[in-house]
């Protein structure tokens, strides 16, 4: 048995497989829509997948640092001058130090082509959000019928008797929107979906919240007047007077770009501009 060759083999493996993980968290949904829509690529969750991806890292990091060890000696090849005197920064380690710094300095920064790497995945995971839903509020999957019909305002016999209508099984209302529906091997959004014509009033929200909801940033100005019933030309004007140029018809997430600024920061802003009218 060659621990060396074992080794080696080991770590391009692993090194294909951390590839491959990478690739589908870098396009895998938000949590929240992941969690609500029971998302699964290849028969596995996308906590699945991360969990694979971090043991996989480690046995990467364990062959990788076995490999450094049986082939030191080209390794301190590497790190000799011509006068074969050891250096550690040497030109080609120089160079690859800066090629490391610049990725990491410019993905800090969100400087191009960095930034375009992440705004790139960014769009794979609002697509998924665009067709999967998202859900009412955080981590909605992990309530139970009772605490859920509560929070939407569903009327709680109705919600039980539309479900059975469906066939919808449950055994309890103590049972989490995930349990029950993965007693009846659907996602927890239609498990909603079955029961949501309980709302007891639809009322619309005419209050502007405290905190960002889910999707917020994908709204357009327009969408969010609409909703709050707020006069677009006069939040349009407080956000210019903040120095923010916006227009009706761009997403918040466009406007906090053009901003530069983060699209909770916006909100902050937005939220100031409202409480001021």
């Amino acid at each position: 048995m060659n621990i060396r060759k074992i080794t080696s083999m080991t770590m391009l493996l692993s090194f294909i497989l951390c590839v491959i993980t990478s690739i589908i968290l870098y396009i895998v949904p938000h949590g929240r829509v992941a969690y609500w829509s029971d998302w699964h690529l290849f028969g596995l969750s996308k906590t699945e997948w991360s969990e694979l991806h971090i043991n996989l890292g480690f046995l990467l990091l364990i062959a990788g640092l076995l490999h450094v060890y049986y082939n030191w000696n080209a390794i301190k090849a590497y790190m000799k001058n011509k006068a074969k005197e050891l250096k550690v920064l040497t030109p080609s380690f120089n160079i690859a130090l800066i090629i490391t710094l610049v990725i990491g300095i410019g993905t800090y920064f969100q400087v191009p082509p960095m930034s375009t790497v992440i705004d790139f995945g960014e769009s794979f995971k609002e697509a998924a959000a665009e067709k999967y839903g998202e859900p009412p509020y955080g981590h909605a999957e992990l309530s139970s019928l009772k605490t859920f019909t509560k929070k939407l305002n569903l009327d709680l016999d109705r919600s039980k008797t539309l479900l059975k209508e469906k066939g919808i099984r449950f055994d309890s209302v103590k049972q989490t929107m995930a349990e029950i529906a993965k007693l009846n091997n659907i996602n927890p959004k239609q498990v909603y979906d079955a029961m949501k014509d309980a709302v007891v009033s639809k009322k619309e929200v005419t209050t502007f919240p405290d905190l960002p909801y889910p999707g917020f940033g994908r709204k357009k100005l327009s969408e969010i007047c609409m909703e709050f019933q707020l006069d677009s030309d006069k939040i349009i004007e407080g956000l210019t007077t903040r120095k923010i140029d916006a227009a009706p018809e761009q997403s918040i997430k466009e406007i906090a770009a053009g901003a530069d600024m983060d699209p909770h920061k916006l909100f902050e802003v937005l939220h100031e501009v409202v409480q001021s009218l």
